[in-house]
């Protein structure tokens, strides 16, 4: 009875077992899905060299009080495009007055008496010829027109001086450009110095911008077979705005420090834009793109790439539709895409997108696409 018993547990068991496995065989890799693959192939892209950029007028003149006063008019507002000359401010002019007079009058004091000291020498001297009077008076009287002759010139700089102060006290625009804050109103006690208001000159605009020493080395070694030197060459330039979108007028590199800085290791650069419609003022926030193109390089789209420990990896189509993960090196980017310096090599395939979804060593089923297309579509 207990040897039935042992002999039906055991056939349970095995039936059990069987069920279980169902006869199959061990379960084999299944595909991961469909996914697009493009083929790499070298081109001709253009490359962004992006700085941001302090924007100032080729003019910033501080219009400062010469003299004292109260100020008495403000012939301008805020933010007016004003023209070279054009009247700005009025300082109180009226002891200004009172001084050019009084200089005025010494200088004529000081005429009068050159004349009367002229007329005393006139008189002596036929009198010394004829032995009249001693030569001794003569001398005299030509040491008065003399000291006569030094007090003109004194007071005519004292007139000169105080007229100088009264047109201080009438302020014109030095130059053609655009107010900034006038911080004083009609009525305020201006002291010599004070900064009553900036004009900017912004005709054209400086962006200045500062250049690492690994970006300058990068686009210096690029040019390898120009005959130039970089940003010596005085490249032109893109102005990117605070909205994103590109000023209209190009620039150019204009000036290059000669040195870098040990501080920053950077070197400054200046470049010039115009400015027609004054649409750039000074302190405008922008961004400096130098554009250079890049020949027969390999270009790999970033929404092909996944990044893990700081290093960029794609996933290259091998035998048998199985992908497997390469890290590969970029040299710089080019719109959506890196130029690739190492890693990978012109005919290889490489997933388009998707690879998130994506494991070493699993097989998709490739959907070819154009990489020309994907380009043409980037740089279009």
């Amino acid at each position: 009875m207990q040897l039935r018993l042992h002999n039906a547990l055991l056939l349970l068991l095995s039936t059990l077992c069987l069920c279980a496995c169902g006869g199959k065989q061990p379960p084999q890799q299944q595909e991961a899905g469909t996914f697009p693959v493009i083929t790499l192939k070298q081109y001709d892209a253009p490359v962004y060299y992006d700085f941001v950029g302090d924007i100032q007028g080729v003019q910033n003149v501080e219009i400062r009080a010469r003299v004292q006063g109260y100020l008495q008019k403000i012939y301008v507002d805020e933010g007016d495009l004003v023209k070279k000359g054009q009247p700005l401010f009025k300082i109180e002019d009226q002891q200004y007055q009172a001084s050019v007079a009084q200089a005025n009058a010494a200088y004529s004091s000081a005429v009068a008496n050159a004349k009367s000291a002229q007329v005393e020498v006139d008189r002596l001297k036929p009198l010394v010829e004829k032995n009249v009077v001693s030569s001794t008076e003569l001398d005299a009287a030509q040491a008065k027109f003399s000291a006569a002759n030094a007090q003109i010139k004194e007071a005519e700089a004292q007139l000169n001086n105080a007229k100088i102060n009264l047109s201080y006290t009438y302020i014109k625009s030095p130059v053609n450009g655009i107010l900034s804050l006038i911080p004083y109103k009609v009525g305020s006690l201006i002291s010599a110095n004070t900064l009553l208001t900036t004009v900017s000159n912004v005709s054209q605009i400086y962006a200045y911008f500062n250049v690492s020493e690994a970006q300058f080395l990068d686009y210096t070694r690029s040019l390898k077979g120009e005959n130039d030197r970089g940003f010596e060459r005085r490249p032109e330039v893109e102005l990117i705005l605070a909205d994103g979108s590109t000023y209209p007028y190009r620039g150019k590199v204009e000036t290059i420090e000669g040195q870098f800085d040990k501080e920053t290791g950077s070197v400054s650069v200046r470049c010039l834009f115009p400015n027609p419609d004054t649409l750039l003022r000074t302190n405008t926030t922008g961004k400096i793109r130098i554009t250079q193109m890049r020949k027969d390089v390999i270009l790999v789209p970033q929404k092909s790439t996944y990044e893990l420990q700081d290093k960029i990896y794609v996933y290259v189509l091998g035998d048998s539709n199985k992908v497997q993960s390469r890290n590969f090196i970029p040299q710089s980017r080019s719109s959506l895409f890196y130029i690739v310096n190492d890693g990978v090599k012109p005919g290889e395939k490489v997933v388009y997108e998707g690879t998130q979804r994506l494991q070493e060593g699993m097989t998709i089923s490739p959907n070819m696409m154009s990489m020309d297309s994907i380009v043409t579509a980037a740089y279009k």
